[in-house]
């Protein structure tokens, strides 16, 4: 397989992935083009290399940006924008980790615990929903500790404890 040939399917791929992990099919492509890339990129090669709109590739690149995977270079004599994804793929796992648990975990635990502050609580059937939401907001705040080791974490330290809990 040709350099050229593996980096579109390495693309299209990871696009699809993307949407199962509930992440815009078209954000994953640009990422990918990104990583794949020896140089940063404008946006016209973006729109160029996916076919996509000037409103689209903007439209992720900025969603790239402020998820932190992705950084605006200067390039020298040049008026234009452009792109390039960090290559460090530990600080792309932990960037993505913590940003996930910021929009997903973090305003779950939160929900859950305003849905605990119910006026009627003496009652069998209110004790019961309180203990349900008590024990959905232990599984999370787990998960969400979990993700926080992640985030403050090297690599060999993480790869460790997993290996060991695989045993």
């Amino acid at each position: 397989m040709k350099l050229a040939e593996a980096k579109e399917q390495y693309i299209q791929t990871w696009g699809t992935f993307a949407t199962n992990w509930g992440i815009n099919r078209t954000m994953a492509q640009v990422h990918a083009l990104l990583l794949a890339n020896g140089k940063a990129l404008s946006t016209d090669e973006v729109m160029e290399e996916l076919q996509i709109s000037r409103g689209n590739a903007n439209t992720n690149l900025r969603a790239l940006m402020d998820w932190g995977i992705v950084k605006k270079e200067l390039v020298k004599g040049e008026r234009k924008e452009y792109f390039s994804a960090d290559k460090d793929v530990w600080f792309l796992f932990k960037q993505i980790t913590k940003e996930r648990r910021k929009r997903e975990i973090e305003p779950i635990i939160d929900f859950l615990d305003g849905l605990k502050e119910i006026e009627d609580n003496d009652s069998d059937e209110a004790k019961e929903f309180i203990k349900l939401m008590n024990d959905f907001g232990n599984v999370t705040s787990k998960i969400n500790n979990i993700m926080d080791l992640a985030i403050k974490s090297d690599e060999h330290w993480l790869v460790g404890k997993i290996t060991n809990l695989l045993k």
